[in-house]
């Protein structure tokens, strides 16, 4: 998984191969060896990187960022919010189905399909601000590099010519606000989608069409928010 090891198999390779090769990711993979032997880790190492994978840097419309992976087996695959097909929705994500149904009037999928991977294609980075997590044991892995990690790839896409989306949810994702600086972008901040304080002003937040809405003024494709179609 490291800075050799690491192989995205597209152009985030070569825009993270600076930061792998920093003190504090060389800490972060020994932490993770320690961790991964000797507790329940989420998600499998080989998937801790599925966003980057599927929607390459240039094809990013919208950055939606979350705070860290699910906790409890086998619900993480390494996109924020995201389960495999078969896996029962978590509650946050019912609640997002819930305000898109709201926002664009798109049916909410069958309780066992919560597979964002439409999403990743269609041009969204699922990504947490840590991509690791103990089970049972939220927000565990804060604090253990992952965040300069990740607040590189903020910093990575803000730099970018071509507009686009950052969604933030919940505390952890809005304070990577500073950030983001360069005006051709929009950014979306909310509450964290979690039944815990998505009734403190979640719903009702219009994301979807506020983010296709912006796109289309500047040309770009939406993002087709149905994952059933």
């Amino acid at each position: 998984m490291g800075a050799k090891g690491l192989k995205i198999g597209n152009e985030w390779d070569t825009i993270l191969a600076e930061e792998m090769e920093k003190p504090y990711y060389s800490e972060l993979e020994r932490f993770l060896d320690e961790e991964y032997e000797n507790h329940t880790i989420f998600p499998p190492r080989d998937e801790i990187f599925t966003a980057f994978r599927y929607t390459p840097y240039d094809d990013v419309k919208v950055l939606l960022l979350g705070q860290d992976p699910y906790h409890e087996k086998g619900q993480a695959h390494g996109m924020a919010f995201s389960v495999k097909k078969g896996v029962k929705q978590p509650p946050s994500l019912v609640n997002i189905f819930k305000e898109i149904n709201s926002d664009l009037g798109i049916a909410p999928p069958e309780i066992d399909n919560g597979c964002l991977i439409p999403w990743a294609q269609s041009g969204v980075l699922l990504l947490n601000t840590a991509l690791t997590v103990r089970e049972h044991e939220a927000n565990s892995h804060r604090g253990k590099g992952w965040e300069q990690l990740t607040d590189a790839v903020i910093r990575k896409l803000n730099e970018r010519e071509k507009p686009l989306v950052f969604i933030l949810w919940g505390s952890n994702a809005k304070s990577k606000l500073q950030l983001i600086t360069n005006k051709k972008h929009l950014v979306i901040a909310g509450v964290h989608p979690s039944p815990l304080s998505a009734y403190r002003g979640f719903f009702g937040g219009k994301y979807f069409s506020r983010a296709n809405d912006f796109l289309e003024r500047h040309g770009i494709s939406a993002v087709n928010w149905d994952i059933e179609q």
